[in-house]
């Protein structure tokens, strides 16, 4: 659980679950990079960085839920509340590959 307020504008707010996806061992500040989650919609679906999570008794989510992984972000080490669970490996590894598509640039 984080605290992401205050925000501003279209920033997804409140406290709320997160998933860490930052290296524990990279970066000297008390920093973490984190993919909030929100409540899941059907709509998400469609949209390729709205990673579903079901609760299970691992990531002790209470109810069906999305990582938005547009709205990734650091964040300091003091917003964060409590942990609640884990995500798999696998789910990790598809948020990871939804965050390679938010971030995918032309280089050419």
């Amino acid at each position: 659980m984080i605290n992401l307020d205050p925000t501003t504008g279209a920033e997804i707010q409140k406290t709320r679950p997160a998933v860490v996806v930052n290296y524990n061992g990279f970066g000297k500040l008390p920093l973490r990079v984190i993919v909030p989650v929100t409540d899941w919609k059907e709509k998400y679906s469609l949209a390729p960085w709205m990673i579903k999570l079901i609760p299970d008794n691992i990531n002790n989510l209470k109810k069906d839920s999305a990582s938005d992984c547009f709205q990734v972000r650091s964040v300091s080490e003091k917003r964060f509340v409590k942990k609640i669970g884990e995500v798999s490996k696998d789910q990790l590894e598809t948020i990871v590959n939804a965050l390679y598509s938010v971030f995918k640039m032309d280089t050419e």
